[in-house]
């Protein structure tokens, strides 16, 4: 199935319903089908890992096409040119978060982009560097503390940012940190009570928000279950 036959594929899946459905949740694009991210792995599984399909489907301008191609795109063709490219064409935060967590973050270049992006003013760029951040405090197991010990002093500089796309990103980065494991935890809750003395209301709700799930009983027993097994 060529790139063209996709796209007509996920044209005639379009719901206009799930597309209302998204713009509620602030799911905004030029071309918006409506289809699920279920509906997106099905087709992915069939599809197979294909980077030039990766680079026809994103080109192809819609929503679904664009997650997609996050989905088949093959890590270790991506170039650094790519990543560019593809972060200024973010609209949404649902393509940002989806295209970092499935592709981006696999890339030798996900941890110095979270650096670089950081201080960016394109809102949903500045965002891919906090979503980023936050996949791989979850998924890359042997990354050193270090490494986000350095990305905790970006969060608590940029927690000012008032933006609600990059404010809910910096809370996630944070959040997702402070639950890798007890030593991490405990420097996270410093900087988010840091976080919390700044005169702006965006890094009180950053630092409120994020310290309540840290300091919550649920996140705390299993950072000891973790320490102890």
């Amino acid at each position: 199935m060529n790139c063209e036959q996709i796209v007509l594929r996920l044209e005639s899946m379009a719901s206009p319903a799930g597309a209302k459905g998204m713009a509620r949740y602030g799911i905004r694009s030029e071309r918006v089908l409506g289809l699920s991210m279920g509906e997106l792995r099905e087709i992915a599984k069939e599809l197979g890992k294909d980077h030039q399909l990766a680079l026809c489907l994103w080109m192809a301008g819609f929503h679904e096409s664009r997650l997609l191609a996050a989905l088949v795109d093959d890590p270790s063709d991506v170039t650094e040119e790519q990543i560019e490219s593809w972060a200024m064409d973010f609209d949404n935060w649902a393509v940002c978060d989806g295209v970092c967590n499935h592709l981006f973050r696999r890339t030798p270049f996900a941890h110095r982009k979270c650096m670089e992006w950081s201080s960016r003013e394109e809102e949903y760029v500045k965002r891919a560097s906090f979503a980023l951040m936050a996949a791989l405090a979850v998924h890359d197991k042997k990354a050193r503390d270090e490494v986000f010990r350095s990305y905790l002093e970006i969060i608590e500089r940029e927690s000012s940012d008032d933006r609600v796309y990059v404010k809910k990103a910096i809370n996630w980065a944070l959040r997702q940190i402070g639950k890798r494991n007890p030593s991490l935890n405990k420097e996270a809750i410093q900087v988010a009570e840091r976080i919390a003395a700044i005169d702006s209301s965006a890094a009180r709700w950053v630092a409120s928000d994020a310290l309540r799930e840290l300091k919550g009983e649920r996140v705390q027993e299993r950072l000891r279950r973790g320490r102890s097994s």
